[in-house]
């Protein structure tokens, strides 16, 4: 255990000293000017790296601002207030989660399809792949707008969004794992005279099994940063692509760090989830571990 986790702490004090370290040179030209401005002269290098520290819209905030503002902003704020990072985390998950399911269902669905069809395979799959060349920031805005206009708002744009990044990695990595039994395991299931629902539920879909659960884990980061994505062109339904946006637009990095933390971390949560679920499910259909 030690082992395992001593390099990680490592790695962790490095950055964290880094984090501080460039906290100082990017905040102390606007420190000097407030020192200058106050008459304050030949300032100890130790409180002018504290000044740096606690300023109230630094160019870089230091660890532990974030850090209070997450507290501050969760734990220590009513979670029903439209000002709680917590409340617009639960709107970003929920349109997370709707996403996720929509694209690895359809993601599914598209390489049972384009497996079984060579007509929708050369049909399909090139479509599929041009259309992860759309950049996702120009495709956000008519999707909302598009939407908006026909009474759809609210949760669903976002998660059509979401879904649009994460069903890909899905159907490439089903296509790849369904295709993956070799030909004298297929053949092997013609002589028990199997069929292809057999072939499919027995053989194929076992398995794409592991290029399920790690296009899954890949497709639900991509669908958080779908739902962030979209929050950016519908300020009005909150979430925190939208505390990223006014935070912006007033200057206040601490809030911006903070909810890119709190993204990172939801996204760090789900993974884990994801990967979690494979283990139960490889345990179940006897996998060694």
């Amino acid at each position: 255990m030690l082992n395992r986790i001593l390099p990680v702490l490592t790695i962790l004090i490095a950055i964290v000293a880094f984090w501080y370290a460039m906290a100082i040179h990017m905040n102390a030209p606007w420190q000097n000017t407030l020192n200058t401005r106050a008459n304050l002269e030949n300032v100890p290098f130790s409180e002018f790296a504290q000044q740096t520290w606690a300023q109230a819209k630094p160019v870089l905030p230091a660890p532990h601002q974030v850090f209070s503002e997450i507290w501050s902003a969760t734990v220590a704020m009513e979670l029903t207030s439209k000002r709680s990072l917590a409340y617009h985390s639960w709107i970003t998950l929920s349109a997370t989660l709707l996403g996720f399911t929509f694209g690895t269902v359809l993601g599914v669905l598209l390489a049972v399809a384009i497996i079984h069809n060579d007509a929708t395979d050369r049909s399909l799959m090139p479509w599929i792949i041009a259309s992860q060349t759309i950049p996702i920031l120009a495709v956000a805005p008519m999707i909302v707008v598009g939407l908006g206009a026909v009474g759809l708002t609210g949760m669903i744009p976002k998660a059509l969004i979401s879904m649009y990044l994460s069903f890909f990695p899905v159907v490439v990595g089903m296509v790849k794992g369904l295709r993956s039994p070799e030909n004298i395991q297929l053949d092997l299931m013609r002589t028990y005279d199997a069929n292809s629902w057999q072939v499919f539920w027995k053989l194929r879909w076992p398995a794409a099994m592991p290029f399920l659960f790690a296009t899954m884990k890949v497709g639900i980061a991509i669908s958080l940063i779908g739902a962030v994505v979209a929050e950016l062109s519908n300020a009005a339904g909150g979430g925190l692509g939208v505390r990223l946006l006014t935070g912006s637009y007033n200057g206040q990095t601490v809030q911006i760090w903070a909810a890119l933390f709190l993204a990172a971390g939801i996204a760090a949560v789900l993974v884990a989830l994801v990967g979690s679920a494979e283990k139960y499910v490889n345990a179940r259909m006897g996998a060694r571990a």
